[in-house]
This record gives structure tokens, C-alpha cells and sequence, in this order.
């Protein structure tokens, strides 16, 4: 089986762990992690294969690319069909979830609408915060997506959930609208949203005064 395998160009346990499963596992395997702002190159546009991974890819892949895959184009998603888009664990957090969960699903045209092969769920602890809930979650992931991959390599045929995604995705620009504090806002939802884009190393919410912003900065990027 000819494999492609997509991620981010980081140093994170978890993709490493999961391209070294690929490279393991398959013959000769085409890995590409791609860096921070970088474009989709020609050799990946241009691959032809079997199956497509795409794992915290930070791309958005053409129909032609998708096409390419015969067996399967597939993306494991940081979150559960309620939860299309970006800043799915911060949407979560804001919307006082008690259960999140991950997925994989088939890659089509239109983003995060793929026919879902598997999901899992696992509960939301009560001080839970983006960061926590985010690292759970990739966790969780790499335990599916070992459990996904191994089924292809032992010849299984892939599940089929009866899940489905339920909202249209999430946008950036929703994330940023999060992220804005005003003065007039009950301190209820203030708390809200600052417990819901707190994240290391990430803008947090802030109040704009006469042209200059005022952010929350998390005790944990002091």
C-alpha cells in the first residue's frame, strides 16, 4: 500500500509517535511535515497513492489531492462531530461541554463533512482549560489513530459510524470574535471567555481602550 502521511513540522511526542508507526508499518511511505506558513509543495499536489493521513495537518487539501488516494483519504480530528472547524477544544470550554471526544473521518472537498469512520468520548474534568482538554485530546487521538491504522495494515475493512457532523465548522474568525472582551459585558461571560482562549504561548482575550489592548495573560506565560 502506498501511503501519504501529512502533519505539522513540530517538535510534539505525539506526531512523532504516529509518523514513526507509518514509517514502521508501511514500505517506503511519502511523510510530509510541513513548517509554520509553508505552502503545499508540488511532490505532495502530486501524489498518487493508496491511502492519504492527514494528523493535525495544517492544510486545507485539494479535491485533485484527495482524489489521488484509492482506499482512503483520512483525517483523525481533534474533536467530536459537534466540533468542525478551529478552536474546537475552545468553543468546547466556552460552551460548558461535559464530554469531548475525537474522530476520524474521510476527507471530501468541503471540510470537516467526510463520512465518519470512528469516534471516542471521554468526559471533561471540572477545572479543566484549553491547554489540558487540548493535550487529553491528542492523546486520545494517537490511541485511535493506532487502532484505525493497524486495522488497515491487518487487511480489516475500515468502521463506519453512524455519526454525523452536526454544525458547520467553526472559523478563525469566530475564534477571534471569542477573544474580545467589552466593558459592558456581564463578569460571567468575561470569565468565560477568558477561561476559553487561554492557551500557552497564544493571544488570550483582551479589552481594546481607545486604541490600546489590555490582554489577559495566563499565570502558566508569566
Amino acid at each position: 500500500m502506498k501511503v501519504l502521511f501529512i502533519s505539522k513540522d513540530r517538535q510534539d511526542p505525539y506526531i512523532s509517535s504516529a509518523s514513526a508507526f507509518i514509517q514502521k508499518n508501511f514500505v517506503d511511505p511519502a511523510i510530509f511535515l510541513a513548517k509554520p506558513g509553508q505552502s503545499i509543495p508540488e511532490n505532495v499536489l502530486t501524489w498518487q497513492g493508496d491511502l492519504l493521513i492527514s494528523y493535525l495537518c495544517p492544510w486545507v487539501l485539494p479535491a485533485s489531492l484527495l482524489a489521488n488516494a484509492r482506499f482512503a483519504a483520512l483525517n483523525f480530528h481533534p474533536a467530536t462531530p459537534d466540533y468542525p472547524g478551529t478552536g474546537c477544544t475552545n468553543f468546547a470550554i466556552y460552551n460548558g461541554e461535559k464530554e469531548y471526544g475525537v474522530m476520524c473521518h474521510h476527507m471530501v472537498p468541503t471540510v470537516d463533512s467526510g463520512k465518519v469512520v470512528a469516534v471516542r468520548r471521554f468526559p471533561i474534568l471540572p477545572n479543566e482549560s484549553v491547554y489540558s482538554l487540548t493535550q487529553r485530546c491528542y492523546a486520545y487521538m494517537l490511541e485511535l489513530f493506532y487502532e484505525i491504522i493497524s486495522g488497515i495494515v491487518m487487511g480489516k475493512p475500515l468502521p463506519e459510524s453512524c455519526e454525523h457532523w452536526t454544525r458547520k465548522p467553526y472559523r478563525r474568525v469566530e475564534l477571534n470574535e471569542l477573544k474580545r472582551l467589552e466593558l459592558d459585558m456581564p463578569l460571567e461571560e468575561i470569565q468565560r471567555r477568558v477561561r476559553a482562549t487561554a492557551y500557552p504561548g497564544t493571544q488570550g482575550a483582551y479589552f481594546e481602550i481607545d486604541g490600546m489592548r489590555f490582554e489577559y495573560v495566563p499565570e502558566e506565560n508569566k
